[in-house]
């Protein structure tokens, strides 16, 4: 597979009927010459890491952080945690000890480096949600 590896910097944005059309600026001597020879419509695949001004990757919080604290304040999440057996009390505590035991952190901080098991439960909780008699 042949790639091109260059800097670029977000320079517009804006949408229209079929989506997104991002302008981007490369400097002179990055542009690889295969893009400049391809025809206008070409499709890439596209990968981009932020850069910080140190040039390492540019730290991102996660959404998955501001959701597993509206998930531990959930009653229905608390329902359901009971119902698996990992609180006996139903609480936002209990929720957050229970969630830092199923995805294996101890804290929230560290969810972005386990979205698949925050994922894997938050996806067993909606299955049960879905599929639990209406009381």
């Amino acid at each position: 597979m042949n790639t091109s590896n260059f800097e670029a910097v977000k320079v517009a944005i804006k949408q229209d009927k079929s989506g997104y059309i991002l302008t981007l600026s490369i400097h002179p001597d990055d542009v690889p010459d295969d893009i400049l020879r391809d025809f206008v419509g070409a499709r890439y695949q596209f990968v981009a890491v932020r850069l910080d001004n140190d040039e390492t990757p540019y730290p991102r919080r996660s959404g998955i952080v501001s959701a597993a604290g509206i998930l531990c304040r959930s009653p229905a999440f608390w329902d359901w945690l009971v119902h698996m057996g990992e609180i006996t009390e139903r609480s936002e505590e209990q929720a957050v000890e229970a969630m830092h035991r199923i995805c294996g952190i101890s804290s929230r901080a560290e969810l972005a480096t386990r979205q698949q098991d925050f994922d894997a439960m938050f996806f067993e909780f909606k299955q049960w949600q879905k599929e639990k008699p209406p009381f």
